[in-house]
């Protein structure tokens, strides 16, 4: 995520006795936790054999609602390229917005306990806003997703240097990453869901990266009332790859206010602790007795202010349980206002959550304020190129990339 690059490189704060963890935006913190040696490595490329659990039925939210993909012209890049609006209808009436700039996410309108719809994805209201700088709203991110140490990897013997927007590192695929682009877009559709098929070619060299990488990603809004991405990739050199998606969620609805008293659990019993500039020390770390401890449902607020950062807030790479690349749950967020829920399930080994610490109300922001909103990006470790003992996230020719995330919606009283 970009927290504005001349602030992205900001203050990291380790004590004696504690250490951070890798954020997207650049907040840190003194936490607590006893060390431990990180899993063995597993291949990036995963095939998900299960499905999330079952969860409650959608509520219908418009009887007559008709299953549609509208395409629409959204304006134009800086270079002059076109750029069109999909607006996806599902059989409850939940309409989904992207755009094939940045393969981006515009909104999301889903149910309150009521049934009374509502926008619960931060972004802009036209694509001036994704034109310029911006914190990464609803983008789709890569071809490394999170930081590379000083812009640099090896690999195969050979040196590879990529731009270092983000202090002294690399950050979500350099300056034009993959949400710069205009991808090619396919609308889809069959009984169950509604959605667009992205694809992007990113040439041998782009942004320093080695290998002509084949990339498609796959949004589709189910009648289950799921926001789904797949995520499929080829490539003809060995490179790392990490691809995410990075909405801005608040499920009182966007522009609401705080998501402080919003109740979160995270499927995880370690974080990765980093060193001053955001780069993993290569070790995990417990979450018990710090902040950082969601494994029980915790309000996002009731610990935010302990962490000592500049801005405060969370910005840290979990350690998912599940790491053999299955379908597992990851995260579940509530708003006890709204009785809005969010589960998240995914083939990933990593989530990176972030409190929306450097919104700041600025028009680059979208107007939003701090802690309008929060990230769950699933994703694989920051540094990964850098550090072995981390998962690889080396892509091989003859091999694909696959990952999967599921965003689950629903109500509760």
């Amino acid at each position: 995520m970009n927290r504005f690059l001349a602030r992205l490189g900001g203050a990291c704060v380790l004590g004696a006795m504690a250490v951070l963890l890798s954020g997207c935006g650049g907040c840190t913190g003194e936490q607590r936790g006893r060390k431990a040696k990180p899993p063995r490595p597993k291949s990036v490329v995963t095939t998900p054999p299960s499905q999330p659990k079952p969860t409650p039925e959608p509520k219908p939210t418009d009887s007559g609602a008709k299953m549609s993909v509208k395409q629409t012209p959204f304006g134009k890049t800086n270079e002059g390229v076109a750029v069109d609006l999909y607006t996806c209808t599902n059989a409850n009436g939940l309409m989904l917005k992207m755009t094939n700039y940045g393969a981006i996410v515009v909104s999301l309108e889903v149910p309150d306990r009521d049934g009374k719809l509502a926008n619960v994805n931060l972004g802009f209201p036209s694509l001036e806003g994704y034109l310029g700088k911006h914190p990464y709203f609803g983008s789709t991110v890569g071809l490394y997703g999170n930081r590379i140490a000083k812009g640099k990897f090896t690999l195969d013997g050979k040196q590879y240097t990529l731009a270092t927007n983000n202090g002294p590192n690399h950050l979500h695929g350099g300056v034009n990453g993959f949400n710069k682009v205009v991808w090619k877009a396919e609308p889809i559709s069959d009984p169950s869901a509604v959605g667009v098929r992205f694809s992007y070619d990113s040439r041998d060299g782009e942004e320093g990266y080695p290998g002509n990488l084949r990339v498609t990603v796959v949004y589709t809004l189910t009648n289950n009332n799921e926001l789904v991405d797949e995520f499929t990739a080829t490539i003809d050199k060995p490179c790392p790859v990490n691809l995410t998606n990075h909405c801005y969620w608040n499920l009182a609805g966007a522009g609401s206010g705080s998501i402080r008293d919003h109740e979160l659990t995270i499927a995880a019993d370690k974080y990765i602790p980093v060193d001053t500039t955001l780069i993993p020390t290569g070790e995990l770390a417990d979450v018990q007795g710090t902040p950082l401890d969601f494994t029980k449902p915790q309000q996002i607020g009731a610990r935010l202010d302990q962490i000592k950062a500049d801005p405060v807030g969370y910005d840290h790479c979990y350690v998912l349980r599940n790491q053999g690349g299955a379908l597992a749950l990851a995260a579940k967020v509530k708003d006890p206002k709204s009785g809005r829920v969010l589960e998240i399930h995914t083939t990933q080994p990593g989530l990176q959550f972030y409190s929306g610490n450097f919104l700041d109300g600025a028009a680059a922001n979208g107007g939003y304020k701090q802690y309008d909103g929060f990230c769950l990006e699933t994703q694989h470790y920051p540094d990964s190129p850098n550090q072995p003992q981390f998962p690889s996230t080396v892509l091989k020719p003859g091999e694909t990339y696959k990952q999967k995330t599921v965003h689950k919606f629903y109500a509760e009283k």
